[in-house]
C-alpha cells in the first residue's frame, strides 16, 4: 500500500479552545435567511477548515444548539465563533463601521468574477451568502461594496449554498490570502 489514506490522529487536529486562540484570518460568513440548518452546518465546517473568524446567523437561519446543524458542522459549531441577528442589515452596517469589505455573492449585473477576485491580505472580508431559492435580498446586494460572482457554465447557474461557501473560501486561500 504505497499511498494509505492518513489516519484520523495523524491529520493534526488542534482543539477548539486552540482554534480559537488562533490569529484571526480577517474573514467573516454573513448568512442571510439559510433555510436548511444542514446547510448552516456544513458552512461551519467550511468556515472551520478555512479559519473564518466568525458565522453571523440572519432571519430565518437555525442556530446552535441544533441536532441538524451538528450533523452536518461535526462539532465546528464549537470552533466557530457565531451570532445571530434577526436581520441581515444591522449585522452588514456593524461590520462596514468595523472596517470590513462587504461582499455579496451573488450574480449581479455589475459582479465580480471569483476569477478576477484579488484578494488584498490586508483587508478584512465580510462574505454574504443568501437563502437558497431568492439568494442575498436586494437591499443586502445594495449595500455591499460588490457582488461577487462564482463563474458556472451549465444549464443550471445555481449551486448548493453550502458549496458556493467552500468555493469562495478555497479560492480565496489559494490566492494566498491568509
Amino acid at each position: 500500500m504505497k499511498n494509505r489514506k492518513l489516519l484520523n490522529i495523524e491529520l493534526g487536529r488542534i482543539t477548539p479552545e486552540e482554534y480559537k486562540e488562533m490569529p484571526g484570518s480577517g474573514i467573516v460568513l454573513v448568512l442571510d435567511n439559510i433555510r436548511s440548518a444542514h446547510n448552516i452546518g456544513s458552512a461551519f465546517r467550511t468556515a472551520d477548515s478555512f479559519r473564518a473568524e466568525k458565522i453571523f446567523l440572519c432571519g430565518i437561519c437555525a442556530t446552535p444548539p441544533s441536532a441538524e446543524i451538528h450533523k452536518s458542522a461535526l462539532g465546528a459549531e464549537f470552533s466557530v465563533e457565531w451570532e445571530y441577528s434577526k436581520e441581515t442589515m444591522p449585522v452588514v452596517r456593524r461590520l462596514r463601521e468595523e472596517g470590513y469589505t462587504i461582499v455579496s455573492v451573488e450574480q449581479t449585473v455589475d459582479s465580480v468574477s471569483l476569477e478576477s477576485f484579488k484578494a488584498d491580505e490586508s483587508t478584512k472580508y465580510a462574505f454574504i451568502f443568501g437563502n437558497e431559492v431568492s439568494g442575498v435580498d436586494q437591499s443586502i446586494v445594495d449595500a455591499s461594496d460588490f457582488s461577487l460572482e462564482i463563474p458556472q457554465y451549465g444549464t443550471k447557474h445555481s449551486l448548493n449554498v453550502s458549496v458556493s461557501v467552500g468555493i469562495v473560501l478555497w479560492a480565496t486561500h489559494r490566492r494566498g490570502m491568509r
